[in-house]
This record gives structure tokens, sequence and C-alpha cells, in this order.
């Protein structure tokens, strides 16, 4: 604990009898090293980290004060915060389970006692990104989508279950529980912590790292978190603090309230336009002001869990009276909400906040109106009533239809394509005849933890279903309907309120509990629609609760995806088209063949209050979380592994043991100069992860199906990129594969394509990487802004690494995936301001040489990197390296994080 400078900080605290161990905060503030009002809250709760594990080692009284320093202006100091716990999904913690597993088998090569490989801090997986909406409409719908999960994914579940009884403190949620981040809010978070330590009791804030970009979602209950990718949790989860650059902590001070009609996704969606102009990528950002009081907890998790939309690494509001009475409605021990406010008040950290920021941003409640984001950006933010103008304008953008379309029925731009009013016939399987046009909405989805987790929108959706039940209104046939829970609370008081049977009259059965099609997993859609949006080239939509809508992320024949809150999921469902304005078009004809128009049936606010009031309570949360790590007879029969080695399957196809602690050297390999590389791709502005890292179904015809398929697999059976996360052969061949990435090395051609240099072949790109590592040829990639920006996959990095990619060269980065390429060793290096690969005149067909490494790396290091092309012409130019702290250098210099971890725990056990 806290080192002898600070051993004065660390005092005992009584409560109902019992007697704790405290890292006390006001120490600091006596002895003159901060003025904690002044600090941010959640500054204060990574200095309680930092000075609580302080061992003079890692953590020492200097990074004390360092933490202690912040300012507005903040300073330049590095901060090594150590997390309580952690929490996986798993897509991606599969891999982190293959990683432990390799870890372990690596340890066990080397002679060492395999269980020094073991979890430090606890972990909770939730198995919730793997369910699929193969199944609609029904009332068996959810048994059948279970099912078929279970066949596609048996082999992946095994290995987490082998995890669970391998490790300690290591926790496994099972299907058809509920969406990780609402598990987490409802259950898992617990604001602070009772924690035995070396045989003594210690009160500790709850404070995680997630292995999804939406963690920060627990910052509406005041607990400090954030995505990371499974490379980072792992290495926290190995006892590894998170080493950082004190962050800027932009405050947003709310005023006014919701005006009717208007929901928390509209507020959300109003929210994360604005910081998105503001700029907050890498900050912290804290809500406070008088419209905090005004905002129920669902709602603050709600604005919470888009803090990666916004581009903050949290999104948090203070700890007040309003989450102690949501900790005692979701079920919360009451003796435990007693002691989070005793120990937050002793702390400082309870009630009203209003600290200095580094900036503070102005946003009154009152102005938010009905919106929804679209069509590939969540911050993209579009007034409900311009839907009708924005798509046919989208469209004449798109070049599919002719300029004027928008104020006509236009012509045709292509002769198989038709006008924005001509529809399209289809016969389905069955023999039924439908019609399909432009905007038509073919998936709309109750789904996502952004939104089911707040049962202000989720009854609003009910309600609306109900009034558009009564009035004879129906969801149109092409319409995929799903309603996707984020808890089995959800379902529990939608049929308390007897509002379920309503939803399911208009198509929206549960499906599944998990994240569905916010994350790809929207299923199939009928072949027939599919082969009629190819040959019409037509641009058809969904309509979605979620918190993404990133190109082709929801279906990849669905070219325009929009974000929504759940009634206006159900109205636009409803209306089936994306182009109408719901405030002056009808939504359909009743019974009567009379106009019903969306304020129609749009519920009252105080009817969803009322609703609430008295379908919702602490029973249901107890109940449903009372058997949380059971799981259901498919789970409990569910034949694993055991042992305290993994016993890997040399013929599996989705778990295999990786490359990387394979020959393990034990001395660090360093760093060095890159001569002679090639450019692999270049890419322009916002090249997400889902363009980078593999997610999603994939075809016969590309690498990963290919390898499959000479291994017995038919395309069936391929699954999903993300269910094969534990299977490297897979990852690495879909890297840089997404059928919407456009590599500028080719004239306009989307997909995982890219140049052979030497012979200016177009291949793929593992095809490509696997021709460089034949002729000892490194690898880079060039981008523009924004690269790696969305969902915190490590595949992204793994897979980049696994290509051979030495550094990636662009004009800014997203957080996470930085931070993740720096955890796999690779170097994310940044063009000089103004500067980018076109700016610089470059081609990308140029041999690329790195410099300034020859004496190793340091934080924050100005290279050069020198182009020259095929006539011996060169350009030179300056990058900056994005490591920014020692630690990181550290990782770089060993090859990756779990490398430098592995390195000295093998080093510990032979010397």
């Amino acid at each position: 604990m806290a080192t002898d400078s600070f051993s004065d900080a660390i005092r005992e605290f009584e409560h109902d009898g019992e007697t704790y161990k405290m890292a006390d905060l006001t120490v600091l503030e006596e002895e003159g090293l901060c003025d904690l009002e002044k600090l941010p809250v959640s500054i204060r709760i990574l200095l309680e980290s930092v000075l609580r594990n302080a061992d003079g080692d890692q953590i020492d009284a200097d990074s004390i004060r360092a933490a202690a320093s912040w300012e507005p202006d903040v300073p330049d100091a590095e901060v090594p915060f150590t997390v309580s716990r952690v929490v996986l999904q798993d897509l991606t913690g599969v891999p982190a389970v293959v990683d432990l597993a390799a870890l372990r088998s690596a340890a066990d090569r080397k002679g060492v006692d395999p269980t020094v490989v073991e979890p430090e801090v606890p972990c909770d997986l939730v198995i919730d990104h793997s369910v699929q909406v193969d199944h609609f409409g029904t009332s068996d719908a959810y048994e059948k989508n279970v099912e078929i999960e279970y066949e596609r994914n048996e082999e992946r579940y095994r290995a987490i279950k082998w995890a669970q009884q391998a490790f300690d403190e290591f926790n496994v949620v099972p299907p058809g529980t509920g969406i990780v981040h609402q598990v987490n809010l409802e259950h898992l978070g617990r604001v602070v912590h009772e924690r035995e330590v070396d045989g003594e009791q210690w009160l500790v804030p709850d404070t995680l790292v997630g292995t999804d970009s939406h963690t920060p979602m627990i910052g509406g209950i005041g607990v400090v978190g954030w995505g990371v990718g499974g490379i980072e949790a792992e290495a926290a989860l190995l006892g590894q603090p998170i080493n950082m650059s004190l962050p800027e902590v932009v405050g947003v001070r709310l005023s006014g309230e919701l005006p009717e009609g208007a929901t928390a996704t509209d507020l959300v969606l109003h929210i994360t336009e604005k910081l998105r102009q503001v700029g907050v990528v890498d900050k912290f950002v804290e809500f406070f002001g008088p419209g905090v009081a005004e905002l129920s907890v669902a709602d603050r998790a709600t604005i919470s869990n888009m803090a990666p939309e916004q581009g903050s690494t949290i999104s948090m509001f203070p700890v007040d009276e309003k989450t102690l009475e949501y900790l005692e409605l979701t079920g919360r021990d009451e003796d435990h909400i007693d002691l989070v406010r005793e120990y937050l008040e002793a702390q400082g950290l309870f009630g009203k906040q209003d600290p200095e920021f580094t900036e503070v941003v102005d946003f009154d409640l009152s102005e938010v109106e009905p919106s929804l984001a679209g069509h590939k950006k969540p911050h993209a933010r579009i007034p409900m009533g311009d839907l009708d103008e924005h798509f046919p304008t989208l469209l004449e953008e798109e070049g599919v239809l002719p300029s004027g379309a928008a104020e006509s029925d236009g012509g045709l731009v292509a002769e198989q394509t038709p006008s924005l009013d001509e529809k399209v016939p289809v016969e389905l399987e069955d023999g039924t005849e439908i019609e399909i046009g432009h905007g038509d909405i073919l998936v709309s989805a109750i789904t996502s933890c952004t939104n089911t987790s707040n049962p202000s929108v989720m009854v609003a959706a009910g309600l609306l279903a109900r009034n558009a039940a009564e009035q004879g209104l129906e969801v149109p046939e092409y319409v995929k309907t799903s309603l996707a829970p984020g808890s089995r609370v959800v379902t529990e008081y939608l049929e308390r309120a007897e509002l379920l049977d309503d939803l399911e009259e208009l198509g929206y059965h549960v499906v599944g509990y998990g994240c569905t099609t916010c994350i790809g997993n929207a299923g199939p859609l009928p072949e027939p629609v599919e082969a009629a949006i190819d040959e019409h080239d037509l641009w058809t939509t969904s309509v979605l609760s979620g918190n993404r809508n990133f190109e082709a992320r929801i279906h990849p024949k669905i070219k325009a995806n929009y974000l929504a809150s759940p009634p206006l999921v159900v109205a636009y469902g409803l209306a089936g088209r994306m182009d109408i304005d719901l405030e002056e078009e009808p939504i359909g004809t009743n019974d009567e063949g009379e106009p019903v128009f969306l304020e129609d049936i749009w519920p009252d606010t105080e009817e969803v209050r009322q609703t609430i009031h008295e379908s919702v309570s602490p029973d249901m949360f107890e109940e449903k979380y009372s058997s949380i790590y059971d799981g259901d007879e498919r789970w409990e029969s569910l034949d694993a592994p055991t042992g305290e080695v993994y016993d890997w399957d040399p013929e599996s196809t989705y778990i295999r043991e990786p490359p990387f602690f394979q020959d393990f050297p034990l001395e660090e390999p360093g760093v060095d100069n890159v001569e002679g590389a090639r450019a692999l791709l270049t890419l322009g502005d916002t090249v997400t992860t889902d363009h980078i890292s593999p997610a999603g179904p994939f075809s016969e015809d590309l690498p990963a199906g290919q390898w499959l398929k000479e291994r017995g697999v038919e395309p069936y059976e391929f699954n999903t990129y993300g269910s094969r996360r534990g299977n490297h052969e897979v990852m690495m061949r879909g890297t840089f594969a997404n059928v919407r990435i456009k590599n500028e090395l080719l004239d306009g051609k989307e997909g995982g394509y890219t140049v052979h240099h030497p012979t200016g072949e177009e291949t793929t790109v593992f095809e490509a990487s696997e021709r460089y590592r034949e002729e000892e040829t490194p690898l880079i990639v060039m981008a523009g802004e924004e690269l790696g920006t969305g969902s915190s996959r490590d595949w992204a990095a793994k897979g980049t690494d696994l290509l051979g990619i030495r550094a990636t060269i662009g004009k800014s980065y997203e957080r996470i995936y930085r931070d993740n390429l720096i955890g796999m060793g690779v170097l994310p290096l940044q063009f000089e301001a103004g500067e980018g690969w076109e700016e610089l005149g470059l081609e990308g067909d140029e041999h690329y040489s790195i410099e300034g490494l020859e004496d190793g790396l340091e934080p924050n290091a100005v290279l050069t990197v020198t182009a020259e092309d095929d006539d011996g012409e060169t350009t030179e130019f300056d990058v900056t390296a994005q490591v920014d702290t020692p630690m990181a250098v550290e990782y770089v210099e060993n090859g990756g994080v779990l490398h430098l971890v592995l390195r000295k725990l093998l080093q510990e056990e032979t010397q």
C-alpha cells in the first residue's frame, strides 16, 4: 500500500461494527498537495488508486504527487492507474482467454509452474455478443436463436468454461442473461468495494476497464471505467497498472429539463453531436449543474454509454441521492448502500460537485428535439422532421439518383436503378410477394445497452406499440423486427405492464438477450431481397436503438443505418421507410382508412412515468440476478476441459494457440530502424476498427473462408469473424478485409485488396502480406484522420501485427486503437500538422525507411521517414511516435505488453 512518505493517508474506517482500511484523500489536502474540491471527481478517483497502490516500485511518492498535480492547464505528468476489476464480453473476451491460456502454455514449456499466470484483480466475462437474429417475429424466436447460438459457439464456450475453473476470481455470466453493460450497471457495479488484501479489509472505489468501448456506461452511477482492447485488459488482469498521461477534463454544465416528447435517446444524440464538435478525444467528461438532478440514473447511463461516440475516454456523473435510489431499485443490499454513502462522504465524493475543469461546455436540456443519427456516423444527428429531405439528398450525393431527385421523381442513373418512388417486386421463398425500394426499412431493431437499460424509452416503445395496434397499424412484411432486451429484468417489467404482448403483436418478439443488431448480428435477410438489392443497387435502410451504425456494420447489404429511440424504432418500423417526415406525414392508416399520425400514438410522459412506477421494483432485479452465474441447462450440460493448462486441439477451427509466445526468448528484443518497408495499404480518413478488425459474416471467396473450406468447414458453418476470434488463422486473414474499406492504392475498389508492389499484381491484403513475409519485407500502413475510431477491438491491432506491419502512419488516432497497437509492439506514428501522405505527394508504391530508433525509443520521439520511388526520387518527412509514457515504450521494446508480463514472470521464476 502507500509508501512511507504518505503512510498517514492510510487510516481506519468504521462502519456498522466493521473496521476497514482506506486511502484517505483528505490527508493529501491537509499536506498541501491539492485542493480536493477543485479536482474533478474522476481525477480524485485516479488519485485514490495511486495513493492506495503505491509500493515504492512501480508506483512511488512521485506518482502520488503527479496525480495530485492536476489543474485545468493539465501538467505533463504520468499516472499509473490500477483498476479494481475488469469486465469482458465474449467476442473480445475469448481472445483474452486464449492469450491467458497461451501464457500458461508458454510458462509450462519453460518448466515454470503455469499458475504463475493468474488474474490479480477480479474479472467478469459476460457472454452477450454471439446471439444472432436468425429467427424473429415468432413466440419461439428466442429459443431457436439460443439453440443455434450454442451450436455455432459450443467450442468457444467450452474454452470460456475452462477459464472459469482454471483461474481464481474469473466469473462467467452465461448466454441468455443480458448485455454486458446493462448487467454491469444493474448488478456488477458496486460504486464501492469491500476487499480483503493481505488479510485486511479495505474500502476501494469501484473502477474498471472493459473490453468493449461502451464500458463508460458505468459512469452513470459515478464509477470510473472505460473501454480498452483485450490486450490492455489482459495486462490489467495480470496486475499491470495502466500508465496514462493526466487527462484534460471537460465539464458539461446541464441546465433546464427535457421537453414533452423528447426522450433520453434524443438527449444522447444531441450531446454526442455537441461533444464531437467541441472535440473531447482522449479527454474525460464530467456532467454537473442543475440539470443533473433532472435526469434519472438510467438517463445518465444512456448518456455515459455513448462516450466513444462523443469521443471521450469516460463520461460520468457524480454519485448523489438518485444514485443511491437506483442502487436500491436494482436490488443492492441496504447495508452496502449505506456504506457507499458514508465512504464517499468521507472522501468528499458524494453529492453535488463544482470543481474546476479544463473546459466547460453548456448544454440546455430544454433545446432537445426528437432526432435520429445517420446514415453511417453515430454523431451525425438529424432532426426527425428533416429525414424526408435528408434521404433523397443523400442518394444524390452518393450518385444513386440524379441531381434534383429530391425535388422530383428523377430519372434513372443506370437502367436497373429505380427512382426514389419506384419499387422492385420480390418473390420470397414461400411465394410471398413484396415490393422494396430506396429508403425502405429492412431492419427495425430495439437493441443495445444504450437504451434497453432505460425503462423510460422501453416502456414508451411498448405504449406506442399498444396505441398503434389499437389503431390497426401493422409493420410492413419486408421489415425484419426484433427486440433484444439488455437484461431479463426488461422482459419482466414489460410483461408486468402488459406491454410485451403489444410489442409482439407488431412483430417485436424477444430474439435474445445480448448485443444483436448494433454489433452486426442482425442475421440474414431473405436471399431474394439481398439479390434485389444487388441487382438494382438499392439503398435500403435500418433503424435501431443502438449506438453504432458504421458502414456495413448492421448488415453488409444495407447501406444507410439510423440510430433512434425505441419508440421511434417502432414508429419507423410501422412507416416502413426512412424518407418520411413523421411530424407532418401520416405513419399509416387505421381500420377505417383514416390517416394516423405519430402524435396520435405517441405516449404521454406522465403515462410512461406511472407505468414505470407500477411495473419496476427491486424484487425483479433480486430474482433475475440471484443465479447470474448459473446459466440454463445448456450451459450446465456443456462439457468443458479442466486443468491448469489448456489442451489445445490442433484440428480446431475456433480455438488455436496463437503464435505470440511460441519460441519465446527471455531477452528483450528491443526496437531498431525500419529499412526498405512497403505500404500494404494507403487509407483515407475515419477508417474504423470495423474496417480494420474482422467482424460480421464472410464468404468462401475470401482468404478466411478459403482457409476454413480447406479444413472441411462448409460456408453455412462459417459463423462470423467475431465468433472465431480465438483463431488467429481466420482473424489475420480477415484484417483490413471489410467489404467497405477503400485502399487508395487501388482505383475506387472496395474490400480487402491491395497491390504487391514488386510485381504490380492486385491481390488480397492477406496474400500480399504473405508474399512480403517470404521476401522478408517489413510493412507499413498510411492513413488520414481518426485512424481506428470505433469499437475496442484488440484484433484490429493483433491482425495488424500478424500481417507483418511494423508501423502505422496517420494524421490522428482513436485512443484505444493506438494503445492496442502499442500493446502489440506496433509503432503508431503521426504525421506533422498539415501533412499527410496525400499532401506529401506520396503514391504508396515507394520504399520506406523509418530512422531514429537505432538508440532505442523515447516517449513521443520524433522520427524521420524517407520514401524513395522507383526513379530514386526521395521524400523525407518527420513523424511523432504516439507512445506517450515510459511504460508504453517498454511495451514496444518487448514486442507487446503481454510479452513484457510473461518475460518478467519467467525471469522471476528462473532466477
